[in-house]
């Protein structure tokens, strides 16, 4: 990639992120202020850039355009597809992948080792609110209004003696997955399976879904799942940089804690 062009691309994120002055883009780019300048013109002239007031500049319009066309395309499915193979390759378990839509949340993607769990799941159903590892994963990332709708959908059947079966412990262990970034099923739908799930961000920082890894308990444990739990982190953060999450959606996600939830 040419310099010029990385330069581009700086000041098009710094922009994104606040309105900035030639002189805060020169700072950033490390060069001098001249140079900034030329860019910011040229941008500004091709609608990528426009000026905010106050010597500022903003996110143009046609950039704004190409991004919501962009969206329009986008199959996360498609995209998510390659890494959940690779993935469930990896730790031989089954890799499943669920996302929010509307007040509900759906299973869209799911890779199932001849090997390994055959889970009563199926792509297209919906996630059991308040049992899945992947539930909590979305939930606890989601806006509280959103997450507050889901959960009112959800039965609190007891499955097992480990089920969560109240709205107000739902919402204290969800308080815990955010403060950590990932989550557990540790036998609260089916005492003999178990899973570790993490979520994945967009480019704007928004949750849109989670990944989990699940086995029979006579397999692995949960804490002998634990130990996958860097590389689901690591591939919940690759697809989350294709997506474009910003700079630090997924610090949280990445700070792996210890215990079950």
């Amino acid at each position: 990639m040419s310099q010029t062009v990385k330069r581009a691309i700086t000041i098009l994120e710094r922009c994104s992120e606040r309105p900035s002055t030639v002189q805060e883009l020169a700072d950033t780019l490390g060069t001098h202020r001249t140079t900034a300048l030329r860019l910011v013109q040229t941008l500004e002239a091709s609608g990528f850039l426009r000026s905010v007031g106050n010597a500022r500049y903003g996110v143009g319009f046609r950039l704004a355009g190409l991004a919501s066309r962009a969206v329009e395309q986008f199959d996360l499915r498609e995209l998510v597809h390659p890494h959940l193979q690779e993935l469930s390759d990896a730790v031989g378990f089954t890799v499943q992948l669920a996302v929010p839509q509307g007040d509900r949340l759906i299973y869209v993607d799911k890779i199932e080792p001849p090997s390994s769990i055959t889970l009563n799941t199926r792509i297209g159903g919906e996630v059991v609110i308040h049992t899945a590892g992947v539930s909590k994963a979305i939930l606890a990332h989601l806006d509280p209004a959103q997450r507050d709708r889901i959960i009112a959908h959800a039965t609190f059947e007891k499955h097992t003696d480990s089920t969560i079966t109240d709205p107000d412990r739902l919402r204290a262990v969800l308080e815990l997955v955010a403060a950590r970034g990932w989550s557990t099923d540790d036998g609260e739908f089916e005492t003999f399976s178990n899973c570790i799930a993490a979520p994945v961000f967009d480019g704007r920082g928004a949750c849109v879904g989670a990944l989990s890894i699940t086995a029979f308990t006579h397999h692995a444990t949960i804490e002998q799942l634990q130990e996958h739990l860097p590389l689901l982190l690591e591939t919940t953060r690759r697809i989350s940089r294709e997506l474009g999450a910003p700079e630090g959606a997924q610090e949280t996600a990445a700070a792996a804690g210890s215990g079950t939830l």
